[in-house]
């Protein structure tokens, strides 16, 4: 490494950028190091999927609406850019399942579709009485004779444990609204690792999951599980840019090709001049960083087709909008004849969105298999949302306003191998580029927390590579 300070290049201003950007700086500030720091951005405007939009008092999220309180990576961020008085908690409600053109509630008690209380499960209509008995067979099944850490589909594994009805009504539907895939070709161990641990600890998912649930109190209504900001989720983007004092921000530059130098890395614009880094943070989709370095063969991915989704909202007033049901929303098996993956009852699952007497849907388009709509124009998209939803409830009117938003290749999907692929990955990068790190939805979970850990990770790994005199 040259004598001049260090120089670190942070490529991607998505939430993962750009924590890494925030706490670099908050760790150089508190070691008292002077380096370079510059955060790129391809577009001109930070923030990746988190969008918001406010409009006529509504504040509407275009991308993720909110993050696992019990992950408390991004809640602590919050914190750390002194929005703690912005979160909110979710307002819980009873979810819903569509079964042939019937709100179901998703049995009392389940988690992730396995069901720890046995009464409202034997009660259920998503079930009939041979899927559940075939489910209650968990209790006596063995433990899988699979190799300790060989890689499974969720399919295959929740098939085996659970029976195809409970899988392909209750569990798919409930993870296609976090992954948009195809569960029998998602891996489990980079998906829902814990619950290949449960099986091996305790031997049945139900036993399983009934011991580990924690307690709920009857004292009181209980507390959502979720949280975001009242101010919309990019609100905490605005805060993280306001903040980076010390770090130069260039947005509006897309990347066009790594090249390794005796001197580091030469890091090359479509337009500006170049940058020269010691250590790069690659913060982007993995197509993006398979391209800027030159699509050699150990970048090849696993599955190289993320899933294109779009978010469609809608506002109406209150009284267009007829609920039969209480609750905050449903989601929709893929075996049901319809277009729409899920909707969310916006007031009534967060009502500081919503202005009083309106009401505010967000529904859900695409998923693995099943993603020509979001090509489609916004208007016709628009009406196979409305005509959708109006088979499952009353809406009178047109809605005042819409918003259609088009995520193309967006939604990685972490095939079985994902985590030995990724194992092979980071060391050849180490080999080949080292100093520079690989984060993001494509390496190690999409939800904002986990690309938060990751943006905390690639500074110590940076502090670690550069203090070592690399």
């Amino acid at each position: 490494m040259t004598t001049q300070k260090p120089r670190v290049v942070i490529v991607g201003g998505g939430i993962t950028g750009l924590s890494a950007a925030f706490y670099l700086q908050k760790e150089l500030k508190k070691k008292a190091l002077d380096w370079q720091v510059t955060l790129l951005e391809s577009s001109n405007r930070l923030g990746g999927k988190i969008q918001t939009l406010v409009r006529d008092g509504f504040v509407m999220e275009q991308g993720p609406d909110s993050f696992l309180e019990r992950k408390k990576s991004a809640a602590e961020l919050a914190k750390d850019l002194g929005l703690a008085d912005e979160l909110v908690h979710n307002r819980t409600g009873q979810a819903y399942i569509l079964h042939r053109d019937q709100l179901m509630p998703i049995p009392e008690g389940a988690v992730m579709g396995v069901p720890t209380k046995l009464k409202p499960f034997a009660f259920t209509s998503l079930v009939s009485p041979a899927g559940k008995v075939r489910a209650l067979a968990d209790l006596f099944l063995p433990r899988s004779k699979q190799p300790e850490g060989e890689d499974q589909s969720i399919g295959s594994f929740f098939r085996r444990r659970l029976g195809d009805e409970v899988v392909d009504r209750i569990i798919e539907p409930l993870l296609s609204g976090i992954y948009a895939g195809d569960i029998d070709t998602l891996s489990l161990m980079s998906t829902l690792p814990q619950f290949a641990e449960m099986e091996k600890k305790y031997r049945s998912l139900i036993l399983a999951t009934k011991t580990m649930r924690p307690p709920q109190s009857t004292a009181s209504k209980p507390k959502g599980v979720f949280l975001t900001l009242k101010k919309g989720l990019h609100s905490m983007v605005e805060a993280i840019e306001e903040q980076l004092t010390q770090v130069h921000v260039i947005k509006g530059q897309p990347l066009k090709r790594v090249e390794k130098t005796d001197q580091g890395y030469l890091i090359r614009l479509n337009g500006g001049e170049p940058l020269q880094a010691d250590a790069i943070i690659m913060a982007v989709p993995h197509r993006v960083t398979r391209q800027v370095l030159g699509n050699a063969d150990f970048l090849e991915p696993l599955h190289d087709h993320p899933v294109s989704v779009a978010t469609v909202i809608l506002a109406f007033p209150e009284d267009a909008v007829h609920l039969s049901k209480e609750g905050t929303g449903f989601v929709i098996p893929r075996t049901e004849p319809y277009t729409i993956t899920a909707c969310t009852w916006t007031h009534k699952k967060w009502p500081h969105t919503t202005p009083p007497g309106k009401a505010l849907l967000r529904c859900y388009v695409g998923r693995a298999g099943d993603e020509e709509i979001v090509d489609k124009p916004d208007d016709e998209i628009v009406d196979v949302v409305l005509r959708d939803m109006k088979r499952v409830f009353p809406v009178t009117g047109d809605p005042e306003f819409t918003c259609v938003t088009r995520w193309k290749n967006a939604m990685t999907q972490f095939a079985v191998g994902h985590q030995a692929w990724l194992k092979q990955l980071y060391e050849e990068m180490e080999s080949r580029y080292p100093g520079v790190f690989l984060v993001g939805s494509s390496y190690a979970g999409s939800g904002i927390p986990d690309c938060i850990n990751q943006g905390k990770k690639a500074v110590r790994d940076v502090l670690s590579y550069l203090s070592n005199g690399a």
